[in-house]
Order: C-alpha cells, then sequence, then structure tokens
C-alpha cells in the first residue's frame, strides 16, 4: 500500500490550443515531483465515452480525487458523477481570475429548491475536488492549491504503476502531451484512445427536482426516468449539437451543457437563475427564455425534416399551479413597465 495520497487528473482541453497545452504540461510534470500525489491525464471530460480508458480509470480510483479540467467546476462534477465518478464535492481555494475579483459572490440556492431537490444517493465518503484551469494561467497556483488538498486527504490508495492506473513515468508524460513529435513505438501509440467533440445535457441533481419540464419540451428523446421515475440523460447522443434549449426551460437551472457560451448554462455556479435570465430579457427587450428555447427548438426541428412546433408542445406547463415569488427584480421591471 502507498502512503497517503490524492489523485490528480488532468483533463486536456479540446484542440491543440498551445497555450492550454503548457499549462497542463507544466502542471502535469510538477505533480509527478509531488510525493502526495499520484498524476494522470486524460483527454477532455466532458467528451469520452463509456468505454474509453480514461473514463474507465476515473472509474477505479478509490479515494480522494482532484480533476483538473477547461470546465467550471459544477459542470464537472456532474459529468464525473453522470458517468459513476461519485463523491462529495471537496472545496477548493482557488483564487479568482483577475477579472474575477470585483464579481459578486455567487448566490446559494434558496433554502426551498434545496429542500425540493433530488440531491445525489449512494454517493462514498470519499472527496472530489474540481479545478477550473481557466481561472489561473500559472501552473503554480494549481499546484499549491493540490498541495493543500493533499494535506487534507487522508485516504490510502494502491500504489499503481501503469500509465492508466497511477503516475506516468516521464517518457510516458512526454509520448502523450507530444505523441507526433514522439514518435512512439507500437505498445505505446495503442494506449492512444482518441475522441471525438460531443454535446450533450448534464443534469445537476443537487438542484433537479424531478419537475420533468426538459422531457415534456426535448422531442428528441434524449431523456427518460430510471426504475424510481428520477429523470435521467438516457440517449445523449441525440442531442443536437449546439442546442441548450432544455436548459433554458429548466426553472431550477439544473441542466448544464459544458460547453455552452453562457456562463449560467455552461455550470457557472450562479444560483438558480432560471428566472434571472428571464427576467432580465425582458427587461432589454429581447426574447424571452422560453421564446428563445421554442425557436431552438423549431431550428433543430426542421434540420431534421420535422415540422416545427412552436409553443404549441412541451412548454412549461408541470409547475403552472404553482406560485410565483417575487423578488426585487420583479419590482424594477414593473416600476420601468409604469414609467413607459
Amino acid at each position: 500500500m502507498a502512503g497517503k495520497k490524492v489523485t490528480v487528473v488532468i483533463s486536456q482541453g479540446q484542440g491543440k490550443n498551445p497555450t492550454k497545452r503548457q499549462l497542463e504540461e507544466d502542471l502535469a510534470a510538477a505533480l509527478i515531483m509531488e510525493p502526495d500525489c499520484d498524476v494522470s491525464i486524460i483527454p477532455h471530460l466532458y467528451d469520452l465515452t463509456p468505454d474509453h480508458t480514461g473514463l474507465l480509470f476515473l472509474k477505479s480510483i478509490p479515494g480522494d480525487l482532484v480533476i483538473a479540467a477547461w470546465l467550471f467546476p459544477r459542470a464537472a462534477r456532474w459529468v464525473l458523477d453522470r458517468n459513476g465518478v461519485k463523491g462529495q464535492p471537496g472545496v477548493s481555494l482557488l483564487p479568482a481570475a483577475d477579472d474575477e475579483e470585483d464579481a459578486a459572490e455567487p448566490e446559494d440556492a434558496p433554502a426551498d429548491a434545496q429542500a425540493r431537490a433530488l440531491g445525489a444517493w449512494d454517493v462514498p465518503h470519499r472527496k472530489i475536488y474540481c479545478l477550473d484551469l481557466r481561472q489561473q494561467a500559472d501552473y503554480r497556483v494549481y499546484r499549491d492549491e493540490v498541495r493543500r488538498i493533499s494535506r487534507e486527504c487522508s485516504v490510502q490508495t494502491v500504489d499503481l504503476m501503469s500509465w492508466i492506473q497511477g503516475s506516468p513515468q516521464a517518457a510516458q508524460l512526454e509520448r502523450y502531451l507530444h505523441p507526433q513529435g514522439a514518435n512512439p513505438a507500437p505498445a505505446a501509440a495503442a494506449e492512444e484512445d482518441p475522441v471525438r467533440r460531443r454535446w450533450y445535457p448534464v443534469i445537476d441533481y443537487s438542484r433537479c427536482t424531478n419537475c420533468m419540464e426538459c422531457i415534456d419540451f426535448c422531442l428528441f428523446g434524449v431523456y427518460g426516468v430510471d426504475s424510481v421515475d428520477r429523470i435521467l440523460v438516457e440517449q445523449q447522443d441525440n442531442c443536437k449539437k449546439g442546442c441548450p434549449a432544455c436548459s433554458r426551460v429548466c426553472p431550477e437551472n439544473a441542466i448544464i451543457f459544458p460547453e455552452h457560451k453562457t456562463a449560467a448554462i455552461a455550470g457557472a455556479d450562479v444560483g438558480t437563475a432560471a428566472g434571472l435570465k428571464i427576467d432580465l430579457s425582458k427587461l432589454f427587450g429581447a426574447p424571452s427564455a422560453l421564446e428563445q428555447a421554442v425557436l431552438e427548438r423549431d431550428v433543430e426541428l426542421v434540420a431534421d425534416g420535422r415540422d416545427a412546433v412552436g409553443a404549441t408542445v412541451g412548454v412549461p406547463k408541470r409547475q403552472a399551479h404553482k406560485p410565483v415569488t417575487r423578488d426585487a427584480l420583479d419590482e424594477l421591471i414593473d416600476g420601468l413597465d409604469q414609467l413607459s
């Protein structure tokens, strides 16, 4: 048995951006020298298929895990959860990026929403820490945070020395980071497991209330229910690339598309912002979130050779009878309406 170690997995960015690759390489090289870490590198977390060796490795990790990815931490956590890599969320003390220092603190979900959320069950006691590689440009910030986390972790793990299950040797790391230039031997080349970019929704079960609005709205068979009638993403490859419509109609902002350009949809920890998105769009005269979602769905239906349905099918209705909670923003909009 090895000593007390934490497993650190670096999830590579999509494409071959040289700045991203340099950060990944510098961080991996630094962490290899850390005595309390086992470090591995996998392709982009969101793109892994169920049988990919990177995902199989993640599932094999028994103890505390640090995942460094080019994703919002909330998105990374629920991508892992969807793929059976579960754990208690670890708290990261990573400093915000320079341009985010003056940003407002993220809101917590309201107490009533937390009480109604599905949450997660059968979660092991180990912790999973998700670090966003977009936050800082200096690899040393992440190295220092991993050092702090490793002091916090106490689980013992088996010292697995293979590339897929444990710390890579320096030569293996070089072949993985630079596979074309390294001219690897056939055995090393077989270790490469290419991925393609994917697009599918991920459900944040700490917010999801199982309202089923998403399964009503999506007409492409993406959603289903499990044996206890809990909503799930059943046919993820049925999702239409670039379409986030179901996320816009989710009343709890529980549906994440990790690669979407809008932070709230991509998994930024902004509280239950669905209502806020709709209200702000109305404030500036743009289509509401629902109107935008209907338009996006119609575009994909037509591209599929089907008829557009507009707002006649699957519009949010299951919670229509529930009272609407008004806040200061509602009062502001009402005041502006009265002035116009």
